[in-house]
């Protein structure tokens, strides 16, 4: 088993991108999403039969376009996701980027109103 002091300080010596990066990798590795973590955390537990018609619990929050301010709207998706920079800028200059995946309506309604302050253009599909 490997040592967890040593693990925690390698991990404490990464840079942001360096995270971002693993934590890209990990998803992967795993078959999982960060996100989706969150979702699955805030999602109610409750012991209820199932409805007929299953009401749609994951959503995607997807910039359509950023608008005038991209500077303002690059520092929102970098507090919304784990994404350095680069990444966050990748995403705010491409419509149709996915911001956030696999989170649920309260989460994607959240990050929709912080973007659309700043001056995107949202959708949450």
């Amino acid at each position: 088993m490997a040592d967890m002091n040593k693990l925690v300080e390698e991990l404490s010596a990464l840079t942001v991108l360096e995270a971002a990066e693993l934590v890209k990798m990990l998803e992967e590795k795993w078959g999982v999403s960060a996100a989706a973590a969150v979702a699955v955390a805030a999602a109610p537990t409750s012991a209820a039969a199932a409805e007929p018609v299953e009401e749609k619990t994951e959503f995607n929050v997807v910039i359509k376009d950023a608008g005038a301010k991209k500077i303002e709207v690059i520092k929102v998706i970098r507090q919304l996701t784990n994404l350095g920079l680069k990444e966050a800028k990748d995403v705010a200059e491409t419509a149709g980027s996915k911001v956030l995946e696999a989170v649920t309506k309260e989460v994607a309604a959240d990050a929709k109103s912080k973007l659309e302050a700043v001056g995107a253009s949202v959708a949450v599909e």
